[in-house]
Order: structure tokens, then C-alpha cells, then sequence
């Protein structure tokens, strides 16, 4: 308990923060949180959703969302348009819904709770990376913990939660599958990330592009050894693919085609959602791409609401956290131009994070080919690389103290945490409160 004091101390912190978020937060003043709420209604009532005519209307949603702002007589219920998604994160909630009565407040918690599990195997994956260095599990942890957006999506009600969970499962597994040197491939660890992954894909499109992250683990692991990767790639993938086909084959019976997803039938139904072709034409291609990295970078750090209350005032804030992603990246090259790096991280661990960050990033850029989603939250199944990042690149510029103080390193974390909750604090208070209540 003594050496777990310090994650204890930031998963309660982020629970403290966590909630007051979600009490904070106006009620459904979370990005689809009304959509999130009406599946799970629709499961407590005993049907499973289907993705149909109506479930999404452009011009209702507008009044309702940024006229009216939610004004209590609006009803919500028409609201389905994430009908299409998978079902196992609605299914968790529905016994929450069912025991507090349709209370959003619960739900909203229920779905923190999952998160504080992110943040747990966000320390630990980092903890294996580098176990004589746990000042970066810390760093790490505490970026995850306290990204403001990342705390006010956590405390709403959004599959997010549950997808990143078993992503940072899935990933905390194959660094102990591709540690160096090598351990021995237990059946047992394979069969789990099949299942791990299968529930994944039972959870949230998010999860998939995490499929060929673990078939380039896998291929790391086995390199060589190739009368070995193929059973372990059965082990892994066959469980994976039993559960996902679960929702593969209820979509190809409800949608017919080939609609394994009810991707179609979501994009069919979607009508009048913006598109990028129309924002070129508006802002011509320049402008639209400054849109795009502006509006992704302020919502990945905090742009609440439904992406209509940024954090704009103080003006330096956003600029601010320009300077401090700059000064990330800068120590990222320095370790890289340095020739004794500390710690040696194995290669075939940081190519996993990698892949998954790279991954992340290009569903993120190709999904805003097509509609205009410029929200930061769709780069958090990679926030736990992300994470990896910061720790590493904050603590290259401090290296030269270390190796004079080694416990002068924890003022890493400790300053991160203090600048990160106030920001958190600041974010609720001096901008959701004033701009939603």
C-alpha cells in the first residue's frame, strides 16, 4: 500500500475532479450524451436499437442543442442516432439505469468509475516500460488522469469509457507480450487479449483499428518463430472474432448487404451533418485545414459542451498549451539525438505504441475527409502513447538534474498534477458553470 500511495492518491484525485464534472456539467451538455442516454432507455425497455429513419434530424437537433439549450419542455426522446453503435457499454449501464431509476448523474459516475481503470493501466503500461524509472508511470498517469477534456468526457454518458478501458487492456498486454527479453507466449496471456480485443469490438468502432496493432505485436513477438505465430495468432484472433461476430451477424440480419458494422444504415440515416467538401468550398482548403488542427488541438485539452464553450478567455491559455506540446515534442527529439537515452525503452514496445498512436491519428484525419468532426476526443484510444510522450519528453529536459538528484524526478509528476488540476478546476468553474448553467 506504502508504494501504491502515489497512484492512489492521483486515481482519487481524479475521482474528486471526476465528479465534479459530471455534477457541474448541465444535464446532456456532453458531446450525444442525450443519443448515449435514449440507447440505453431503449435496452431497459426491453428492445435492442435499430438504426432507422428518424433517429437523427438536423434541424430538431439544432433548436434543441444551441438554440434552446436543453430548455426542459424539448423531449429528448427522438434522439437515437447512436442506435447503429455496439451494444455491451449500454448493457453495463442498463443496470445502472435500472437500479437509480434513469438517473444521469449515476450513469454519468458509472462511467468514471470505468475510467479510473484507464488511468490504473495507463501507470502500469509505463511501469513496464521503464520500471526503474516509476516517476514516469506518474507523469503518465497523471496526464491521462487530468486532461481536462478527457475528465469531462470520462464523467458523461459515452461508450468512450468502456472502449478506451479494454483498448489500455489490450495494450498493457502486449507490452508484457513483446517485453524484453522475451517471455514465454502462455496460451492463457493470448486467449486473453482475444477476449479482451473481442469486447472491444462488441463496445465501439474506436476499438477496431486496434485489430492490426495486435497482429503487428504479434509479428514482433514471433518474428522468426514463424511455426509458433500462427497458433498464437488462432488464440488470439479466434475468440476475438467469435465475440465481435455476435454483432456482425445480428447487422447482417437487421440491415442486410453487407452491413457488418451499421455503418451504412448510420450514414444513410445522418442527414444534413456537415460535410468537408462543404467547408472547402466555404473556407477554401487552407482554411478548412487550419480549422481542423485548431479546433482538434483546443477539444483534445478542453472545449466543452458540444464543442461551443472553448477555453478562450484568458487568450494565452490555448497558446499556452501550444508552448508546453512544443516543449514535449522538443525533448522527444533531444532524447532521440542523445546517445545514451534513459530509459532504454525495447524497440519493439515503443513501435507498438507507435502503431497505435499512427493508427488513431489517420481514422482520425480520414473520418474529417467525409463530415467535419474535428473533436480532440476521437485521438484519446491513443492517450495512453500520448502519455508515454509527455513523461518522456518532459523528463529529457530535466535528465542533466537527475543524474545529480535522482529524486528531484518527481517533481515531474507532482508539478504536472498541480498544473493539470488547477486547469481542471479553472475549466469548470470559470468556463462550463458561467457558459451552461
Amino acid at each position: 500500500m506504502h508504494k501504491q500511495a502515489p497512484l492512489l492518491t492521483i486515481l482519487l484525485l481524479y475521482l474528486l475532479l471526476g465528479a465534479l464534472f459530471a455534477l457541474y456539467t448541465p444535464d446532456w451538455q456532453a458531446p450525444d450524451e442525450p443519443a448515449h442516454y435514449n440507447y440505453v432507455r431503449q435496452l431497459a425497455a426491453g428492445a435492442l436499437p435499430v438504426m432507422e429513419a428518424g433517429d437523427y434530424d438536423q434541424a430538431y437537433l439544432t433548436e434543441v442543442v444551441f438554440e434552446a439549450g436543453f430548455a426542459p419542455h424539448y423531449d429528448l426522446t427522438p434522439i437515437e442516432y447512436e442506435d447503429w453503435q455496439p451494444p455491451l457499454y449500454y448493457l453495463l449501464q442498463t443496470a445502472v439505469f435500472r437500479l437509480t431509476d434513469g438517473s444521469l448523474l449515476a450513469m454519468r459516475l458509472f462511467s468514471l468509475l470505468l475510467g479510473a481503470g484507464v488511468v490504473a493501466l495507463a501507470y502500469v503500461t509505463m511501469l513496464r516500460l521503464a520500471p526503474a524509472q516509476p516517476w514516469l508511470a506518474l507523469t503518465t498517469a497523471v496526464f491521462v488522469a487530468f486532461l481536462p477534456q478527457h475528465l469531462a468526457i470520462l464523467a458523461s454518458v459515452n461508450n468512450d469509457a468502456l472502449a478506451e478501458l479494454l483498448i489500455a487492456a489490450v495494450l498493457f498486454n502486449l507490452i508484457e507480450l513483446n517485453q524484453t527479453p522475451p517471455a514465454p507466449a502462455r496460451p492463457r496471456r493470448l486467449a486473453l487479449i482475444g477476449i479482451l480485443l473481442g469486447l472491444g469490438l462488441l463496445t465501439k468502432g474506436t476499438v477496431y483499428p486496434l485489430t492490426a496493432v495486435v497482429g503487428l505485436a504479434l509479428l514482433l513477438r514471433f518474428w522468426g518463430d514463424w511455426r509458433a505465430l500462427l497458433p498464437a495468432g488462432l488464440r488470439v484472433f479466434t475468440p476475438a472474432a467469435l465475440l465481435g461476430g455476435l454483432w456482425w451477424g445480428r447487422n447482417l440480419v437487421v440491415y442486410g448487404g453487407l452491413d457488418l458494422l451499421g455503418k451504412a444504415a448510420h450514414d444513410a440515416v445522418v442527414v444534413g451533418q456537415p460535410r468537408t467538401v462543404e467547408w472547402v468550398a466555404l473556407y477554401g482548403l487552407g482554411g478548412a485545414l487550419q480549422r481542423f488542427v485548431q479546433t482538434t488541438f483546443n477539444s483534445f485539452w478542453g472545449q466543452f459542451g458540444w464543442m461551443t464553450v472553448p477555453m478562450t478567455h484568458p487568450a494565452w491559455l490555448y497558446p499556452l498549451l501550444w508552448l508546453f506540446s512544443a516543449v514535449v515534442v522538443a525533448g522527444l527529439l533531444l532524447r532521440a539525438a542523445r546517445r545514451r537515452t534513459e530509459p532504454r525503452l525495447a524497440p519493439r514496445q515503443l513501435l507498438i505504441l507507435l502503431a497505435l498512436f499512427l493508427l488513431t491519428l489517420s481514422v482520425h484525419a480520414g473520418y474529417n475527409l467525409t463530415f467535419v468532426q474535428h473533436q480532440g476526443r476521437y485521438l484519446f484510444p491513443a492517450l495512453i502513447p500520448i502519455g508515454v510522450g509527455v513523461a518522456l519528453g518532459l523528463e529529457a529536459w530535466i535528465r542533466p538534474l537527475l543524474d545529480r538528484s535522482p529524486k528531484t524526478a518527481y517533481l515531474l509528476p507532482v508539478s504536472l498534477a498541480a498544473a493539470l488540476i488547477a486547469l481542471n478546476l479553472f475549466a469548470i468553474f470559470r468556463v462550463i458553470i458561467p457558459a451552461l448553467a
